[in-house]
């Protein structure tokens, strides 16, 4: 038998998504070196320590740039995505960065023009991609099996709890790029090559604004491709902090010429209730006693392991680095077109405009 490949990782933040990220890779079988950093040394001290990191720093660019360090995972705030993403690819190392690639188009274009330059691989982590669910829903249409897509329509759904910790971490990361992000990239990923032209939005503000937030408490779109497909998508970030959901709660149809596909991800038929009430991964102090189990996006801890999307995507895009084979992970262009349509998606809310695509404005 031949040696497996051995490589070292970076994790660039330390926050829930990083540690979960970190925890992953500690646990790969390939992963011979492991760093972490985070603005916050105490922080990444902490996660160095839980994951037995042979280096831990405040400083990202030390771990990015330490000699034994392979490839990069970016997990800092969505705002500071595009430093570290410019070091790690002037160094030529390959990044997983967490969703959206940046919040404005000038930062986005800068990333994959010097990834273009330095041919570094960039995936972007936008996890729905692998729950089971949405593959094997990817997997029917690869096939033919809806024949052409006609149209598609997705809602999801959380509460203002976990909207209020996404704003205290980014305060401009709306509920449009932090969230329907990932159902604008399934739109497009389930649609693929057929690139969408138009949107048209409507949102409604009145929660999160009285708090002093842009963040529209309810937004419903409509984006049409070049074909004609019609995709309807919404999403409302302002239910109750006591809602029984720790994550998206989702509904996804796609509708074709020969078949049609409904995911159902709201998880109603996994009901826990308990007086003693069930911590938030997310947010902490905040525990609901009635809980949707596995409504929590990224995955859970079970049984001494992380189950879940954040843990399939990490550890497949491990094998893609150390085996070569193809991943379904989103590309940095794909990642920039799902950013330009979550802004457009933005700008239509703000203006009452139908926007054509492509679109070259920013975020406010």
């Amino acid at each position: 038998m031949t040696q497996p490949r051995q490589i070292g990782v970076a994790v660039v933040g330390s926050g829930r998504i990083g540690t979960l990220r970190a925890h992953m890779a500690a646990r790969h079988p390939s992963v011979r070196f492991l760093a972490v950093s985070d603005k916050d040394p105490e922080r990444a001290g902490t996660l160095g320590r839980a994951v037995g990191a042979q280096l831990a720093s405040g400083n990202n660019l030390d771990v990015i740039a330490h000699p034994e360090v392979d490839a990069v995972i970016v997990s800092t705030s969505e705002h500071e995505h595009a430093e570290p993403l410019l070091q790690a690819i002037d160094l030529g190392k390959p990044i997983l960065v967490e969703k959206p690639l940046a919040l404005s188009l000038d930062d986005a274009d800068r990333v994959v023009a010097a990834a273009d330059r330095k041919g570094v691989d960039i995936r972007v982590g936008y996890s729905r991609r692998h729950d089971r669910r949405w593959m094997l829903a990817k997997e029917q249409i690869r096939e033919g099996r809806l024949g052409q897509i006609l149209g598609a329509t997705a809602r999801v759904y959380n509460s203002r709890a976990q909207m209020f910790e996404i704003l205290k971490r980014s305060p401009h990361a709306t509920p449009i790029t932090d969230v329907l992000t990932y159902y604008v990239d399934m739109a497009c990923w389930f649609l693929e090559g057929n690139r969408p032209v138009e949107v048209v939005a409507r949102g409604q503000s009145k929660i999160f604004k009285e708090l002093g937030y842009e963040a529209q408490d309810v937004t419903w779109t409509i984006l049409t491709f070049e074909d004609g497909a019609v995709v309807n998508l919404g999403v409302c970030y302002v239910l109750p902090a006591q809602y029984p959901t720790y994550g998206q709660s989702a509904r996804f149809e796609v509708l074709g010429t020969e078949g049609v596909i409904l995911l159902d991800m709201d998880n109603k038929d996994s009901v826990l209730f308990t007086d003693q009430g069930v911590p938030h991964a997310y947010v902490p102090g905040h525990a609901a006693k009635m809980l949707f189990m596995q409504s929590n996006s990224s995955g859970d801890w079970a049984m001494g392991d992380y189950w879940g999307p954040i843990a399939n995507e990490t550890r497949s895009w491990l094998d893609h680095l150390l085996t070569g084979r193809p991943c379904p992970h989103t590309t940095a262009r794909e990642g920039r077109l799902t950013l330009e349509v979550t802004l457009a998606i933005e700008h239509s809310t703000r203006t009452g405009e139908a926007v054509k695509l492509p679109f070259h404005g920013t975020h406010p």
